[in-house]
């Protein structure tokens, strides 16, 4: 996740958002919708690429609205809500696992980019450094923690049962082959605990907000591993609202606009791995993910 591949169960106290959200009736497929105000829930508001993102779509004769969010937990159930028309700020992974625990049928309709997941911290400089005992923090909803722990193992300081996967958990550490402790903390808190901690996994939304630069990672995922896929950055819509002509457009013009593009490598320090990957793989990838989630259940 915006990163952006880019917040389930919420350590934030985050004051309820008053969305004055301007209503879109949805277009029927392949035709354009009824409104050209689109309402799109990020996280990050302020990052570059939407501010160009809203010119461009401008340009084309739509007028974004971008609704902010404090933290992960929000977009999806807002989408379901109608609040929102789209939103775009979580990978196929987490989307997956909000529709299997919500029963909801949300559904990607094209791609951002893929971002490296990095660890961070403010004591050590190398992960050779960090002591045996001592203590990690990483995101605590499902996808991103899977994801953390792995990033933990290629790192050698956490071996997993199993060798992991996208769904480990903490409770597939094993703990006497490990050199640290993990403690799980909101996405958004990860950051925060640096001070506390020997080193944090930190989502790409919030490294620069604690004063970091994507440069200061000190171990990162391969963001181009085949098997990265469920970690592409999407825009989701409702499932009825897919082949809404005018979305279909904004994603296009998210995807080709320079100005956007450029704006994207710059809020991600130049990690992001721009994609246009085909919404047929994409929901190929979320079927697989839901399924596997499912039995994992």
């Amino acid at each position: 996740m915006s990163s952006t591949t880019t917040k389930l169960l919420a350590a934030l106290a985050a004051a309820p958002l008053v969305l004055a959200l301007a209503a879109c009736a949805p277009g029927a497929a392949g035709e354009e919708a009824s409104d050209d105000v689109v309402t799109i829930g990020v996280v990050g508001k302020s990052d570059p690429q939407w501010p160009a993102f809203e010119q461009a779509a401008a340009d084309a004769g739509i007028t974004v609205e971008l609704v902010d969010f404090a933290d992960y937990t929000q977009p999806n159930p807002a989408l379901t809500e109608g609040e929102l028309d789209l939103n775009q700020f979580q990978h196929i992974v987490y989307l997956a696992d909000y529709n299997v625990s919500a029963d909801e049928d949300l559904t990607p309709i094209g791609a951002t980019a893929i971002y490296p997941l990095g660890l961070y911290s403010t004591k050590y400089d190398s992960v050779k450094d960090i002591q045996a005992g001592d203590t990690v923090a990483v995101p605590d909803d499902p996808s991103n923690l899977a994801r953390a722990l792995l990033v933990l193992q290629s790192a050698g300081l956490i071996e997993l049962d199993g060798g992991g996967s996208i769904f480990s958990t903490v409770a597939d550490i094993d703990e006497a082959k490990s050199k640290v402790k993990v403690t799980p903390l909101e996405a958004s808190l990860t950051a925060t605990s640096l001070p506390d901690v020997a080193a944090a996994i930190i989502n790409n939304d919030f490294v620069e907000d604690a004063g970091l630069t994507f440069a200061d990672a000190i171990a990162k995922d391969d963001p181009s591993d085949p098997n990265a896929l469920p970690y592409v950055n999407i825009f989701a819509a409702r499932a009825e609202d897919k082949d809404d002509a005018t979305y279909r457009k904004l994603v296009e013009i998210f995807q080709t606009d320079p100005e956007v593009q450029a704006g994207l490598l710059e809020s991600s320090g130049g990690t992001a791995v721009a994609l246009t990957t085909p919404v047929s793989e994409l929901e190929e990838s979320l079927a697989t993910v839901e399924a596997d989630t499912k039995a994992q259940g």
